[in-house]
């Protein structure tokens, strides 16, 4: 039992075309996870800090030469069973200026209250001409309440950015209109179906979720792609000298 949880929590993060059978956020996490692989090359060696870590689901991404995960104790987002290297008390990092090579912030500044506090601590600890990568929602629930400050346009947090030290290198988009409703609709779905056990929780995914999402998958890419509604922002930044 404890193989297929492992497996099921895996497919969550890094989705295989076959996740749509048990991964009600298949759109939303595949598109993720496909842009981050891309720009993840760019990553080799040296020390790589992943801000707000959690389970690290991304870090077969990196070929780093060493992989450090912080967290914060948060009671919206118990750490039990996840692989936080150091905790910080949410206002300091505990490393020195100038230390880290690289930066992955994925799925954590809409956590924040304080933006331009963190972004500043995060410049502090990289070394000049270091690269990273955020990523942050634009359109999903909210989740982890009540720390579930806010969401960003991509004019909004390349502002942000810009403003606490990082040049943007790249940005892209995931996810156009269709596809936002749609997985809108499969998370209303499995909500509504969502029982507390785990392994009941993929039957219904299976027996109820997939085959909406199957249909969704083809009419997604039959219908027009506006991009101005999407999941999230994957943002390569580079520090500047």
């Amino acid at each position: 039992m404890q193989r297929i949880l492992g497996f099921y929590k895996k497919q969550q993060f890094i989705p295989r075309w076959y996740s749509v059978l048990i991964n009600p956020f298949f759109i939303i996490r595949y598109h993720l996870y496909q842009q981050l692989a891309k720009m993840a090359v760019q990553f080799k060696g040296g020390k790589l800090l992943d801000f707000g870590c959690g389970s690290k689901p991304y870090r077969t991404l990196f070929d780093v030469k060493e992989y450090i995960g912080v967290d914060i104790e948060n009671p919206g987002h118990p750490h039990l069973t996840e692989e936080v290297d150091v905790f910080y008390d949410g206002k300091t990092i505990p490393f020195e200026a100038n230390t880290f090579d690289f930066l992955l912030c994925s799925e954590v500044m809409e956590h924040v209250f304080e933006p331009d506090a963190i972004l500043k601590e995060l410049n502090r600890v990289l070394k000049p001409g270091a690269k990273g990568i955020f990523t942050v929602p634009f359109v999903w629930n909210e989740h982890e309440l009540p720390y579930d400050y806010g969401r960003y346009s991509a004019g909004g947090f390349t502002y942000l950015l810009n403003k606490n030290g990082f040049e943007v290198r790249d940005l892209v988009r995931t996810t156009h209109f269709t596809q936002v409703l749609s997985q809108l609709t499969l998370l209303y779905l499995y909500q509504l179906l969502e029982t507390r056990n785990k392994y009941l929780n993929i039957l219904v995914c299976m027996l109820f979720v997939s085959p909406l999402m199957l249909f969704f998958l083809l009419l997604t890419e039959l219908l027009p792609k506006k991009r101005d509604l999407y999941h999230n922002l994957v943002v390569m930044v580079e520090k500047k000298p």
